[in-house]
């Protein structure tokens, strides 16, 4: 493991569980200084003391602009400011819900734009001008291959994927030549920590589920946390200060499926 990220100060929105818990881990490892924040307190909690090297953690609701400011306002006071920012939170506890555009009850729909996509924006519009404060600084977001692929069902969280890159170009755009890098992070199918727990406990029924997936990418395993953890500490390090406005997609080749 390299220091690359030696004393960078990092703040990671959705970080209790599978890529945001596995980032606080890679992260610090790399020497950075990190806030873990997210909804589940105790969760972040867990993570960032797994982490070691001073990782703390912050509640935030990202949906919610107040508890974004001040869990911000929290970071920037207990780091010293800010040189990075992976924004990875999501609401997945609809994403079954999430059926087609005529059976959609308009309610999953608002309540995935408005963590998945406005509560992107409202952690861009915190973290931003701190991160202008120096001149070498970057956001990482998660978005999703849904995003620029395509399935008869999730529109919602599919739109709202899009609408991520989408902010994530403007980012790099509006505020590059100021030294602020911005990229998208797509993961494609991963297997996290709480779904091999899940796979585990389901037993024959897990195992055919793991087979489809597996049928449809062209590698030798399927996705691990670990493997976004690395892709997004390379996009906060100076290795990746030359990438700007760029969709990294991991996922195995599975979109070269035909």
């Amino acid at each position: 493991m390299t220091s690359r990220l030696k004393d960078r100060r990092i703040i990671i929105f959705g970080s209790a569980t599978g890529i945001g818990a596995a980032t606080v881990q890679r992260l610090a490892e790399e020497g950075a200084k990190v806030c873990a924040a997210d909804i589940n307190l105790a969760g972040a909690e867990a993570a960032a003391q797994a982490a070691g090297n001073g990782a703390f953690a912050v509640h935030v609701d990202i949906s919610d602009e107040q508890s974004v400011n001040a869990a911000v306002k929290t970071a920037v006071e207990r780091l010293g400011g800010l040189d990075g920012a992976h924004i990875n939170a999501a609401d997945l506890r609809v994403i079954m819900e999430d059926s087609d555009a005529l059976a959609l009850d308009l309610a999953v729909f608002d309540r995935t734009i408005a963590v998945n996509l406005r509560g992107h924006l409202l952690c861009t519009r915190a973290v931003v001008p701190h991160l202008l404060k120096n001149k070498e600084s970057a956001i990482v977001y998660t978005s999703s291959g849904s995003a620029h692929g395509a399935e008869p069902t999730r529109p919602s969280y599919a739109m709202s994927k899009a609408g991520v890159n989408a902010l994530m170009r403007h980012v790099a755009s509006r505020w590059g030549r100021e030294g602020l890098t911005a990229n998208v992070l797509a993961p494609g199918f991963t297997v996290t920590g709480e779904m091999k727990a899940q796979m585990e406990a389901n037993g024959p029924e897990a195992e055919k589920w793991a087979q489809y997936f597996m049928s449809r990418t062209p590698h030798t395993r399927l996705g691990e946390s670990e493997d976004h953890a690395a892709v997004v500490a390379l996009l906060l390090s100076a290795d990746g200060r030359w990438i700007n406005g760029s969709i990294i997609d991991v996922n195995g080749g599975s979109l070269m499926r035909a």
